[in-house]
């Protein structure tokens, strides 16, 4: 892995996590690192799905992979966000 590719992948992350941030109604109350990540694991598994459905190499730019990468950010970072606000809600 070049750090290229490392570079490329913080980048779509943060960009997918922010779009599916937008995306849910309401406020996250999560951290921006963790939005990062959580975009990172929804691209990996957005590029996935579509190679199972044979939507990941298209010609031009590949909106249905878009699409399936964004849809499984919005779930991750929902259950995130619920997940990490509970925890941290949580006095003891």
């Amino acid at each position: 892995m070049t750090i290229e590719s490392i570079i490329g992948a913080i980048v779509i992350g943060l960009v997918i996590g922010v779009l599916a941030r937008m995306i849910l109604p309401g406020k996250q109350n999560i951290p921006i690192w963790l939005t990062i990540v959580t975009g990172i694991v929804a691209a990996f598994l957005g590029s996935l799905v579509a190679g199972w459905v044979g939507v990941r190499d298209t010609p031009g730019i590949d909106w249905i992979e878009l699409l399936f990468q964004l849809g499984a950010a919005v779930v991750l970072v929902g259950i995130v966000a619920g997940a990490y606000g509970g925890r941290r809600g949580v006095n003891h």
